[in-house]
């Protein structure tokens, strides 16, 4: 492959990343049907590849991706002779006219694919499904592997979203004032999840998923240059800057063995982003009663921010963690609390808090809970329950970074793992 051809395959990848929601949406406008969209999407990137190598990549790749997958969609409804007739599966305002523009699809559209990804209508599972696939493009593979299940079922998941899409008549607009609220924490709630998978990835050899966790940063930006008003998305975009500022540490360089928050090597966060972060959360926290997102981001950038380990200000991290507990009442906040709890008020009080969520049916089968218990247990010198902590988490992680963590603080405990039948991943 001559370099000419590679930068060509570097621009189409690139164009993949950052146009491919902008090009659908674009598209959808045309054929009003989201299958098809996705086909004259995918034919315009396959097309790119042998006319960029032959002309060059284009000075907008954005403009030229949106004409080719809308010429496309066209002759496609024109040779099925149903332009008029097909199911208006997303239905525009009627002032909205239907005059297509030359120029690429205003950014607002994108933000329409969103909510129509993440609408009310749909499950949480069906959300992140639709928005991985629909507007950051990753492929259905991909998103099996992403979410533990097999590609058939997770196309079957994706069919059926669409299906309802079609259904229900979900329309491919912004959300009136009144639908907004939920709409919009729907959004964000979807994009921190992505975040979350790719963060820490639920199985495989890696810690982390940074091509999911990176497309998540993309449609947190997306959002906040689009609502930039809107503190929530100020948060949520600051609580994934603040948490992917850490990514080159968060395991020794051979990505075989976890390292915890204060064994990171410091000078090599991405001190911008920790900047950029800095500067949102004191956005968000502005101008009221701050959201779930917002002081999730302030306890981030409290950590992002202290010189040391040693010099986080833990006592100020468990004041906004009672704040987030009261504008969210989760069980797994009220976890994460707990670790603030022992660091001001020792293990013994925070471990009893612990025990007390154990009875939370919906913890059961969370593999942070018996980690974060194994830790109080090992920090009170009660190496056998630790032990038996440790295992517990062991059984419930599948990712392999996180295991090899959890299997050298099980050896570390000194009990006999084989009279336990337990073994080191």
């Amino acid at each position: 492959m001559t370099s000419a051809q590679q930068a060509v395959q570097q621009a189409v990848a690139d164009a993949h990343r950052r146009e491919w929601a902008t090009v659908l949406a674009a598209t959808v406008r045309v054929t009003r049907d989201l299958d098809l969209a996705e086909e004259c999407v995918q034919d315009a990137y396959v097309a790119a590849l042998d006319s960029w190598t032959r002309g060059g990549v284009p000075v907008r790749p954005g403009g030229w991706l949106t004409t080719a997958s809308r010429h496309n969609a066209l002759d496609a409804l024109r040779r099925a002779r149903t332009l008029q007739s097909r199911l208006h599966l997303l239905v525009e305002p009627a002032e909205a006219g239907s005059d297509l523009p030359v120029d690429p699809v205003v950014h607002d559209d994108r933000l329409r694919l969103v909510f129509l990804c993440c609408h009310p209508a749909l499950a949480t599972e069906a959300q992140v499904a639709l928005t991985l696939r629909l507007v950051c493009g990753v492929t259905t593979q991909d998103i099996a592997k992403a979410f533990l299940v097999p590609e058939t079922t997770m196309a079957a998941r994706i069919t059926r979203a669409k299906k309802k899409i079609t259904a229900v008549r979900i329309p491919f607009r912004m959300p009136s004032p009144g639908e907004l609220p939920d709409r919009l924490d729907g959004a964000l709630t979807v994009i921190h999840l992505l975040f979350t998978t790719g963060h820490t990835a639920p199985a495989g050899p890696a810690l982390t998923r940074n091509d999911i966790a990176e497309r998540a940063l993309d449609l947190a930006r997306l959002l906040r240059d689009l609502m930039p008003d809107e503190r929530e998305v100020r948060g949520l975009l600051a609580l994934l800057l603040a948490n992917h500022a850490r990514r080159a540490t968060r395991t020794t360089a051979d990505g075989e063995r976890l390292l915890l928050l204060e064994e990171q090597d410091r000078s090599a966060w991405d001190r911008e982003a920790i900047a950029e972060a800095h500067e949102l959360v004191l956005g968000a926290l502005r101008g009221g009663k701050p959201g779930r997102f917002a002081l999730q981001a302030a306890i981030a950038a409290l950590h992002a921010t202290a010189p040391t380990y040693g010099d986080t200000d833990w006592d100020q991290i468990l004041v906004v963690y009672d704040e987030l507990l009261k504008a969210w009442p989760s069980p797994v906040v009220a976890l994460n609390r707990a670790v603030a709890v022992a660091m001001v008020r020792g293990p013994a009080t925070a471990l009893a808090e612990v025990e007390a969520l154990e009875q939370d049916e919906r913890l059961s089968g969370y593999r942070y809970l018996p980690a974060i218990k194994a830790d109080l247990l090992r920090r009170l010198d009660r190496k056998a329950d630790a032990a038996a902590a440790y295992e517990r988490a062991i059984t419930l992680t599948d990712n392999d970074a996180e295991r090899a963590f959890l299997a050298g603080r099980l050896a570390e405990t000194g009990v006999n793992q084989g009279a336990r039948g337990v073994h080191a991943p």
